[in-house]
């Protein structure tokens, strides 16, 4: 699996965020949504929350019919 590397400008971003950034959720909604889902793991663990704060060096994965796409906080 590939991972993309997405550069952020400040110290972290939210989940929500990223999904959005990323075009995985088209809205705030859409990303509560996935995340609630549980497809959603950042470092391997099922992450539940759209607020949570993402560092540098974070993995996140999300499972989709497609197959998982994966994304590193740099």
């Amino acid at each position: 699996m590939d991972i993309e590397d997405v550069p952020i400008t400040g110290d972290m971003i939210r989940l929500g965020q990223l999904l959005k950034f990323t075009n995985v959720a088209e809205s705030g909604a859409d990303a509560a949504a996935i995340v609630a889902s549980g497809d959603v793991t950042v470092g391997g663990e099922v992450e539940t929350r759209r607020g949570r704060q993402l560092v540098k060096g974070d993995v996140v994965e999300i499972a989709t019919p497609l197959g998982t796409t994966a994304f590193r906080i740099a």
